[in-house]
């Protein structure tokens, strides 16, 4: 369909109720059209104009408080219903916490971690690892055997999580820090660099 024919084809065909000239494409309850009739500008939706611009929620949002979880180093942002607790707030879901209380995984997570930092402190400033490296390591002082260390390749990668989130290590893609919240695929893990 041509552009601007979509609109005449609304505007001539009855709407709800019988009515000509709605084409039952209008506003629904609880919407207002905005702008000028026949502007194009589409339909808001209630709360959204009147000086309150979608782009101003997203930089509310980004100015609450953050801090990493103390297991993956994911990043948790403030809640309401954290409001009277958030000093209390120490991970970012029930496995995170359930983890936590799993001694022998909180033994994985510091090995994990120390093996990390083993094998950053082993190589150049230059030079990153790969957590998979670290994964192998812990999984051969542990006695696993085989493909046993794919196992530990997610608590490798909250290992690196949480040095980044201490600001001793930064996860890098194709050469480039990223953010590691949002990192998917292969990463690696480098000392800061100034």
């Amino acid at each position: 369909m041509r552009a601007g024919a979509h609109d005449a084809v609304c505007a001539s065909a009855p709407g709800p109720g019988g009515v000509q000239g709605q084409g039952g494409l209008g506003p629904g309850p609880g919407l207002r059209q905005r702008g000028a009739a026949g502007s194009g500008s589409g339909v808001e939706a209630p709360g959204v104009g009147a000086g309150v611009s979608r782009g101003s929620r997203t930089s509310a949002k980004s100015e609450l408080p953050t801090k990493p979880c103390a297991v993956c180093g994911r990043t948790i942002t403030w809640r309401k219903k954290w409001e009277r607790d958030w000093e209390g707030v120490r991970y970012c879901s029930d496995a995170c916490r359930r983890r936590a209380r799993s001694g022998s995984a909180s033994d994985v997570d510091a090995a994990l971690e120390a093996s990390l930092e083993r094998l950053l402190d082993a190589r150049s400033s230059s030079s990153s690892v790969c957590p998979s490296e670290a994964a192998r390591a812990v999984a051969g002082e542990r006695g696993l055997e085989g493909e046993a260390w794919r196992d530990l390749m997610e608590p490798s990668r909250a290992a690196a999580r949480r040095l980044v989130a201490a600001g001793r290590a930064q996860i890098t893609q194709g050469g480039a820090v990223v953010d590691p919240d949002t990192a998917k695929g292969p990463i690696r893990v480098r000392r800061p660099r100034t």
